[in-house]
């Protein structure tokens, strides 16, 4: 396989091709045009994008907000497509491209049986491994890959970071890809010989049906705090937009930190048999965890089960919240069937998880002050990362950071309070302002940062170069910077348009411009992990 290849576009290397009129007869589609000139198509892929459609694809056409995929037949059918999937609505529009229509009442919520069909993946017996929640969905899947190897269990993953089989990895367009991708992936993968598959699963893919047709082994869930009200409106709706990821339909098992009341209502509620973990002495649980030791390149804790059941280890990441997403990954590779004496034996041998987690409290490594790019663009996340480097930091800390721009705005002033409270100097930017005034996203986390903190200093620097640049000058070698939000991206989303951008990339040119110099090279999991990804396609 070569990463510009099958991996590039989540695909197998050597699919099946099916009969078109097998896929009819399998979910009694309509064919306003008659089934006689179907006989002898065959398909070998499936896409909702005419862009990448390859010869042999079927072609989804789904109604979008702005225009109907059935609009692009012309594209598709260029392209290489046999014939083309759509609603009612879809059928003439799709029909002026000449290829056969195949109508069916709502494309989408069939996607991922289509999907599994086409590919072939309910053949498929990996290990699967689910993970949602609101923080903390990325750290547990890299988690539970990183494990596995440890294992010598070659397992494939889908994060918001990254989509990666073995050696290959490429950057992720979506947290969960769409039904087409994710059994084209999973096809993939059993193309590799993968034994276990880990996928993060947002809210939206429950919601949007990018994992139907996937039954997972283990799912596990982290937490829920205030983000995507701008999709589900209360955090009660989002709460039910996770919930059917624990029901007998999508799971067989599954792993809840009940350190929250959210947490609870999940193992109260679940259909399937549900263990918990709680970082708090005292809460009922199945499974604790507690640390041990923290620094600002490593966190070592015990976790305890039932039975008398427990392990030491440690992970190289700041935090206590990565010492639970840990313990949640170990917890559940055990109830996937796998003893906690393995697991114990595998780290033991390493001396400890090794994990490379991209723009996750990644430290930029340097002898000055400790700067780390994370992805957390939550209040609820930078709680956990600034409580975390003030336990390790012995002098200031310096947080830059912005908002989303086009994403729910209710959490912008709790972002820019926290900040304030929790930081000893606040550098404030544009994080990704796309159609949104980024001058107007500014004054809400400055106004909210000021209010908060009259007397903290509040610095306002639009240009996130210019902004790191600011966070640095303020800086000592005994301070810490935490620049929030970019994490592993590589652009910087302006009125629609993706402006090249790595803040780990600027991070490490403002440094040497600073003077301040690299302590150590990175890792060659560092090296590959950077080297490996590439643009995605869709």
């Amino acid at each position: 396989m070569s990463a510009s290849g099958q991996l590039n576009a989540l695909r197998p290397a050597h699919p099946t091709a099916r009969e078109l009129t097998d896929l009819v007869s399998q979910f009694g589609l309509d064919v306003p045009n008659g089934r006689p000139g179907l006989d002898g198509l065959t398909i070998t892929g499936i896409t909702l994008s005419s862009k990448q459609v390859r010869p042999g694809d079927l072609y989804v056409g789904l109604a979008g907000v702005r225009a109907h995929g059935a609009q692009f037949a012309d594209e598709a059918k260029a392209n290489g497509a046999v014939a083309i999937v759509t609603d009612a609505r879809g059928e003439a529009l799709a029909a002026r491209s000449g290829l056969p229509v195949l109508v069916i009442d709502d494309p989408r919520a069939s996607l991922g049986a289509l999907s599994a069909w086409v590919y072939g993946t309910a053949d498929f017996a990996p290990t699967l491994f689910g993970v949602t929640g609101t923080n903390g969905k990325t750290s547990v899947s890299y988690i539970l890959e990183a494990i596995l190897r440890q294992l010598g269990i070659l397992a494939g993953i889908s994060t918001t970071a990254q989509r990666r089989i073995g050696d290959l990895a490429m950057t992720s367009a979506l947290t969960t890809p769409e039904a087409t991708e994710v059994h084209g992936l999973l096809a993939l993968m059993r193309e590799a010989d993968a034994d276990a598959v880990v996928i993060e699963v947002s809210a939206q893919a429950l919601t949007r049906h990018r994992v139907d047709g996937i039954v997972f082994d283990v799912v596990g869930f982290t937490n829920l705090t205030h983000d995507h009200l701008d999709d589900y409106g209360t955090m009660q709706k989002y709460f039910e937009a996770k919930t059917p990821l624990f029901q007998p339909d999508r799971a067989r098992r599954g792993v809840v930190i009940n350190d929250a009341e959210w947490g609870v209502r999940l193992a109260r509620t679940a259909g399937i048999p549900v263990v918990t973990l709680s970082t708090y002495p005292g809460r009922p649980a199945d499974w604790y965890a507690a640390i041990l030791r923290e620094t600002v390149d490593e966190t070592r804790f015990i976790l305890s089960g039932p039975d008398d059941q427990n392990l030491t280890t440690s992970i190289p990441v700041l935090g206590r919240h990565m010492a639970e997403n840990a313990a949640l990954a170990i917890v559940m590779l055990v109830e996937s069937g796998i003893p906690l004496a393995d697991i114990k034996q595998a780290l033991d041998r390493d001396g400890g998880i090794q994990v490379y987690i991209p723009g996750r409290a990644e430290r930029i490594a340097n002898d000055g002050p400790a700067v780390f790019i994370d992805y957390g663009h939550s209040p609820d996340a930078f709680t956990s990362t600034l409580d975390s480097l003030r336990r390790v930091t012995d002098g200031r800390i310096i947080m830059l950071f912005g908002a989303d721009g086009d994403r729910d705005p209710s959490k912008r002033e709790e972002m820019g309070q926290i900040a304030a409270r929790l930081s000893d100097a606040v550098v404030i930017t544009d994080f990704h302002p796309r159609t949104e005034d980024p001058a107007a996203i500014r004054k809400v986390l400055v106004d909210a940062a000021r209010a908060a903190v009259p007397e903290r200093e509040v610095y306002e620097v639009g240009d996130p170069r210019e902004a790191f640049r600011k966070a640095l000058s303020l800086a000592t070698p005994a301070d810490a910077i935490l620049y929030a939000g970019p994490g592993h991206e590589d652009y910087h989303e302006v009125s629609g348009e993706h402006l090249p951008y790595s803040a780990r990339d600027d991070a490490r040119l403002a440094l040497h411009e600073f003077g301040w110099l690299p302590t150590v090279q990175d890792s060659p999991s560092v090296q590959h992990a950077q080297t490996a990804q590439e643009s995605p396609h869709a």
